[in-house]
């Protein structure tokens, strides 16, 4: 968590000088006192930021999101603020910790695995899939590029035929 506070310190001047907001998503409240407190600064500082949000995913797993989901719905319906009959796809959005975030278009997996690992495991039911040999810390803009390009290249469908979206 030291590199988290440092490197937030670090970035706050870049992230105001390209109007970017940071946002963070988990279990921040398990965070170390030290490096919330400093988390907290930095999104209140950029929250007025709007070209581009930054989105730090922090003691965060999508089953544990899920879960909470859940319980809060649950509790809604518990406490009748919530008919069980009104549940749906929206409802459930609404209650993870993306809400306020689109889903996700393209996933770059990087280090050569092919798996999701427990991440935005909602959030990426249409989403496209790269994946890439390429080590985290060495991927560079021309990988970035290369992952857009092949993107780009994909017909989205959404769960649909070819011939469906005709």
């Amino acid at each position: 968590m030291n590199l988290l506070v440092s490197s937030l310190k670090k970035e706050i001047k870049t992230l105001m000088d390209n109007n970017i907001k940071l946002n963070a998503i988990g279990r921040l409240e398990n965070l170390p006192s030290k490096a919330k407190k400093e988390l907290d600064e930095v999104i209140e500082k950029t929250s007025k930021n709007n070209l581009m949000t930054l989105t730090l995913a922090l003691s965060y797993g999508s089953r544990e999101e899920m879960v909470s989901t859940v319980k809060s719905i649950a509790q809604k319906v518990k406490d009748g603020s919530l008919n069980v009959d009104e549940i749906n796809d929206q409802t459930v959005n609404q209650h993870l910790y993306t809400h306020n975030l689109p889903d996700v278009d393209l996933l770059i997996r990087t280090s050569g695995e092919e798996r999701i690992s427990n991440f935005l495991l909602w959030q990426i039911a249409y989403a496209e899939l790269y994946f890439t040999p390429t080590l985290w810390p060495d991927f560079r803009r021309e990988n970035l590029l290369e992952a857009v390009l092949n993107y780009q290249n994909r017909e989205r469908r959404f769960g649909k035929t070819s011939e469906q979206l005709s």
